[in-house]
């Protein structure tokens, strides 16, 4: 499970690069009661360029405009680390890109993000005034992670150096293939934070056969959620099917083509702040 009690190598934060970000926390709203808080100065041009979404009033994630040319509307996950740039020399020796270099955000912390040699993207977060999300794994938040990868050897590889992260594997019925269950370094299985699988390139199509990472978000009714997606421009990849010992899940598209995950789990999850 995740937790907000964050340790190094586990989910801690997830941002989202949107083309009209009014527009996608307006979407984000009505599927997840999201509210959209800027932050940028209130008469500026670009007021609402940047802000968090915010869940009973606590942060779940980022929101910020697409400015890079020719990059698609996508979730970014951050992992906790306690120092950004060890880890950006880490990636380096191990094979990985820099996609952007460690950067202070103000006193709120310290980020970079990355490329795998594979070419998933992800990135990490060095907790200061701010640790990360504020609620995880109840209705509405963020409650796995999950990479859709080339080479599930290599990323175990990569990944296990980068973090300490180990895995176990598990067979998926009917010949579905492996997903490996990830947990952070040190920590006991109910800490499993994600887990990875190997596909084919042509099975990849969101990312022309990149690998990429995706976020898991946790909701009552499955298919009352979906129902809200496709009604406000979302679209269906698969399901909602339920998954043995897992829950009831879809894979859904947002109306700018970044793609996320609706599970509700077969135990259930703590209540959210709401009465």
């Amino acid at each position: 499970m995740i937790t907000t009690d964050f340790v190094p190598g586990s989910p801690c934060w997830i941002d989202l690069g949107a083309p009209d970000v009014p527009a996608t926390a307006d979407f984000y709203r009505r599927v997840f009661d999201w509210e959209f808080q800027s932050y940028g100065p209130p008469d500026a041009p670009d007021a609402n360029d940047f802000g968090v979404l915010k869940r009973d009033g606590k942060s779940i994630a980022g929101i910020g405009k697409l400015t890079e040319e020719g990059a698609r509307s996508a979730w970014m996950i951050y992992f906790c680390t306690p120092d950004a740039d060890a880890t950006t020399g880490a990636v380096e020796r191990l094979g990985g890109k820099v996609r952007v270099a460690p950067m202070d955000a103000a006193e709120e912390g310290r980020m970079a993000q990355y490329t795998d040699p594979q070419g998933g993207q992800f990135a990490v977060w060095q907790p200061g005034k701010t640790k990360g999300m504020e609620a995880a794994d109840q209705p509405g938040t963020l409650c796995w992670t999950e990479l859709y990868t080339t080479d599930a050897a290599a990323a175990k590889e990569f990944y296990g150096s980068l973090f300490g992260w180990t895995t176990q594997d598990v067979e998926l019925p009917g010949g579905g293939g492996t997903y490996s269950m990830i947990t952070p370094a040190g920590q006991p299985e109910e800490r499993m934070h994600g887990g990875l699988m190997e596909l084919p390139p042509d099975a990849l199509t969101l990312t022309g056969g990149k690998p990429y990472w995706h976020p898991v978000f946790a909701v009552e009714d499955c298919d009352a959620t979906v129902a809200k997606v496709t009604s406000n421009g979302g679209s269906v990849q698969m399901g909602p099917e339920d998954a043995e010992g897992v829950g009831r899940l879809a894979v859904c598209v947002d109306p700018n083509g970044a793609d996320f995950v609706l599970l509700t789990p077969s135990t259930p999850m703590p209540a959210s702040d709401r009465g």
